[in-house]
Order: C-alpha cells, then sequence, then structure tokens
C-alpha cells in the first residue's frame, strides 16, 4: 500500500497565477488546463465533498502545483498534469492516476477511482456518496 497519495495540479503556485487561474476557470472553462482544479475546487475553495473524501481515506493525502512538483521532482517533469501518484516508503513515486483518466473524470468519477485503485492495494476507502 502507498505509504501516502500525491496529487499534481496542471497550475502553478503562488498568488497571482492563483487569480489568474480562478478567472480563467469561470470566464472559460472549457479551454482551462486543470481537470484536477476545475473538479475539485470551486471559485476560491475545496470543494467540500472533495475534502472529506480525502479526509476518509486510509493514507495521507497532499497536493502539489506544477511548478513545486517540478523542482521536487524533475526527473518526472516529462510526466503528463494533472495526475496522481502513490508513494512508496523510501518516497519514489508510481503513476496512481494517468492526465488522461483525470481529464475524463468529474468528481463522482475521481473518487471512484481513487477507491477502486486504493483497493487493488487491500485498502477500504469510501465510494462517493457513501
Amino acid at each position: 500500500m502507498p505509504q501516502r497519495l500525491l496529487f499534481v495540479y496542471n497550475a502553478d503556485g503562488g498568488l497571482l497565477p492563483g487569480l489568474k487561474d480562478m478567472f480563467h476557470k469561470i470566464l472559460s472553462p472549457a479551454t482551462y488546463p486543470c481537470s484536477l482544479c476545475a473538479v475539485t475546487y470551486g471559485a476560491t475553495k475545496m470543494r467540500p465533498e472533495w475534502q472529506q473524501f480525502i479526509k476518509a481515506l486510509p493514507v495521507p493525502v497532499t497536493f502539489l502545483h506544477r511548478d513545486e512538483f517540478e523542482r521536487d521532482y524533475p526527473q518526472w517533469r516529462p510526466h503528463p498534469l494533472p495526475a496522481a501518484f502513490a508513494v512508496g516508503e523510501s518516497g519514489e513515486l508510481a503513476p496512481f492516476i494517468q492526465a488522461e483518466e483525470m481529464n475524463a473524470a468529474d468528481l463522482n468519477d475521481l473518487m471512484s477511482l481513487v477507491s477502486t485503485r486504493l483497493a487493488t492495494f487491500g485498502a477500504r476507502a469510501p465510494m462517493p456518496g457513501e
């Protein structure tokens, strides 16, 4: 079982990029490049159902923005984002949810995908609506 899950946004961190992303998401949602941001966040804060879901998972969850991820894991720079990784005991990353899967998912799909993938490790995770 992974020691934790790492979700990586396809957006840079910081106040200015955050404001730009917020307006982009509101004004032109169809062209917004981060599906993870789009389904897990409203205009300004994390959706409560996503927040409750990740708190109920059997492993800790962390989030990084693209610039933070590229700084901390330069060897993963070419990996398409957004994505989620399983983090092992020694800190190694293994793809957990690929960008294509995230881009095709709404919030319920994403939560189901996380739960199903964790179940392959023998972990019980909540399904959407539980």
